[in-house]
């Protein structure tokens, strides 16, 4: 039994560290964006808030915990949403190839983070030296349910953030499925030409989308940070193998918010359950951390055979709209 909830309390950590970035890149390709750049933008979120929380309880005799989860917050959001600027203008102003963009986005944005990051190790003192105690002790402290035996463990014993992954999930289906806003937005990401000619922004809808969408995704990266890593920064790769299940996410959600949940929680119990397996030797570690790519392709033929129009993506996603070419 203590097995069990060691296993599936890691899961819903590393499930929460991609729902956020899955949740991010539905947003973002609902509105017919395909952005590459969900790693780059997570490690731009993720430093972005360890360096708000650093300086902030640097300056202060007695930091307060709410101000660093707020100032960490917000940082990692601007810094993420400004990565999902700079793709909106280079792919919807300036036209540029969206793959070739996304992937340059995630070569920079861990290209910056790691550049900081090493130097926020070096003006600690050292790798590991980091200490943001006050707010990441924020971030991980767990509901006064947790103390409820084996079910408050399973299910109680979690950051906020965990739970807030799953409240932004249901408000993006909301959003998506019964608003007029969000029926605009697919309207767009499936027929642009269509959605402009009924008076709908392509342009704003676009924009909004991809960089609130990376504002979300760099929510994955300040959680990676600031509760799987405790507040450290190291250049691991981490957040970029994150960031790419993430991507992977989508299409096994089938662009669904809440079937992201269970399936954010899934990858994390197949990418763990080798540790919790006696015998294995590394290379079938290895083929264990395959299983969450393998599930998706799996999911990516069953989906393209059965054609169903609602578990698709969206018909314009990754095509250039010209409103001149209408």
């Amino acid at each position: 039994m203590t097995q069990f909830i060691s296993l599936f309390q890691a899961a819903i950590v590393f499930g929460t560290v991609i729902l956020f970035g899955a949740l991010g890149e539905i947003l973002t390709e609902r509105s017919g964006n395909l952005n590459l750049g969900v790693p780059g933008i997570m490690y731009l979120g993720g430093i972005a808030g360890l360096m708000g929380a650093f300086f902030y309880e640097a300056s202060s005799s007695s930091p307060s915990p709410v101000a660093g989860l707020l100032i960490s917050m917000l940082c990692a959001f601007l810094a993420a949403a400004v990565g999902g600027l700079i793709f909106s203008f280079l792919t919807i102003s300036l036209r540029a190839n969206q793959n070739v963009t996304g992937l340059t986005l995630t070569i920079f944005g861990g290209g910056v983070a790691n550049f900081f990051g090493g130097s926020l190790n070096k003006l600690a003192g050292g790798v590991g030296q980091i200490s943001v105690a006050v707010t990441s002790s924020a971030y991980r402290s767990s509901t006064p349910l947790a103390d409820l035996g084996s079910v408050g463990k399973l299910f109680f014993s979690y950051g906020f953030l965990a739970y807030a992954a799953i409240l932004i999930a249901v408000a993006l289906h909301v959003f998506m499925s019964r608003s007029r806003m969000g029926l605009n937005l697919r309207a767009v990401g499936e027929n642009p030409g269509t959605a402009d000619a009924a008076g709908i922004s392509v342009t704003r809808n676009k924009y909004l989308a991809t960089c609130l969408g990376a504002g979300l995704s760099g929510l994955g990266g300040l959680y990676y940070v600031m509760d799987y890593t405790k507040g450290t920064w190291a250049n691991d790769g981490g957040i970029e193998s994150l960031g790419w299940l993430a991507v992977a996410l989508v299409i096994f959600a089938t662009w669904k918010p809440i079937g992201a949940i269970w399936g954010s929680y899934l990858f994390g119990l197949l990418f763990w359950m080798y540790f919790y397996i006696p015998g294995l030797n590394r290379s079938s570690q290895e083929l264990f951390k395959m299983l969450p790519y393998l599930v998706t392709l799996a999911v990516l033929v069953a989906v393209s055979m059965r054609n169903r129009k609602e578990n698709q993506p969206p018909a314009s996603l990754g095509l250039p709209y010209f409103r001149e070419e209408r």
